[in-house]
């Protein structure tokens, strides 16, 4: 028998369970799933509940089951560490590499490196497919990420994201020309008629983007965005609500042509700070900007 840990994050609450766990674990079908549940082999907070039961932030999903998805197995993938103790694990994180395992897509993603780098020091609590996993940023997106080596720093650093108290900063070269620097209040939720979308809608959580011009171009503009709240994909949301889009965004873009190829989105985790689970002591991190970003700006200040 084979035991699944699933955790719900803010954005998908409300969803029935069984529509949940096959996003989640798609090899499972979603009758598949209902015969688990009914068979007593999938409990939410250690509790029988009906297909119908709609999840909840923070519902601690166990799912157990004959059926087999395939083991996470370590690979040697070069890591760009900025910081690493016997707690945490702070990660630069390339373009085109997926935080965690999905899928169709168990291979070559971050967990896999961590899991080589780390061994079996990561936290356990969001499961085999994210050990070690507290927060995520999106595929084509660069930048800082905090992995969590035991459950007492995972709890502490997840704490800290639900207050709201870390510090993330991000730079991203958006289109057309941003005067002034401001902020964005709209609430964001899932997409009715794609639900690998996000938009912004009244029903949504709500989410704060502060946005500061740091230099204007003929046709971009380079700012730094500080979230207040972390919805998915907050950043290409918000600037694409205001009409001026993260540059290169395939989803959420407005197809201007970029002066370099940006393989997705133009946006950087640039800075993360938070306070230590151990020591207590505040730490700060910067991770460097990639090439192609790098060369992005440069070619704008030619124009």
């Amino acid at each position: 028998m084979r035991e699944y840990l699933l955790n719900v994050d803010e954005d998908m609450e409300n969803e029935r369970i069984d529509k949940f766990v096959t996003n989640v674990l798609a090899d499972f079908s979603r009758s598949y799933i209902q015969k688990i549940i009914e068979s007593g082999d999938l409990t939410v907070n250690n509790k029988l509940i009906k297909p119908s039961y709609k999840v909840r932030n923070k519902d601690i999903i166990l799912v157990r089951t004959d059926s087999v998805i395939p083991d996470i197995t370590p690979e040697d993938i070069p890591l760009d560490i900025l910081y690493e103790d016997n707690d945490i694990l702070v990660v630069n994180k390339p373009k085109g590499m997926v935080v965690h395992p999905a899928p169709g897509h168990y291979e070559h993603t971050l967990v896999n490196a961590v899991m080589f780098h780390c061994r079996h020091n990561l936290s356990g609590i969001n499961g085999v497919m994210r050990p070690g996993i507290v927060h995520r940023i999106d595929k084509d997106t660069t930048g800082s990420l905090i992995i969590c080596k035991n459950d007492r720093a995972h709890e502490c650093i997840a704490d800290q994201l639900e207050k709201h108290s870390i510090k993330r900063e991000y730079l991203a070269m958006v289109t057309g020309v941003i005067e002034n620097s401001g902020t964005v209040d709209k609430p964001i939720g899932r997409s009715a008629s794609d639900r690998k979308k996000m938009c912004v809608t009244p029903g949504g959580k709500r989410a704060v983007t502060h946005y500061e011009v740091v230099k204007n171009f003929e046709k971009f503009t380079l700012i730094r965005c500080r979230l207040e709240t972390g919805r998915t994909h907050q950043i290409r949301v918000h600037m694409a609500s205001i009409g001026h889009p993260v540059a290169g965004d395939f989803v959420y873009g407005n197809g201007t042509k970029t002066p370099v190829e940006t393989y997705g989105q133009a946006l950087h985790a640039y800075l993360i700070g938070f306070v230590h689970p151990t020591t207590g002591e505040y730490i700060e991190l910067t991770a460097p900007l990639p090439e192609y970003l790098n060369l992005f700006i440069k070619l704008c200040e030619k124009v």
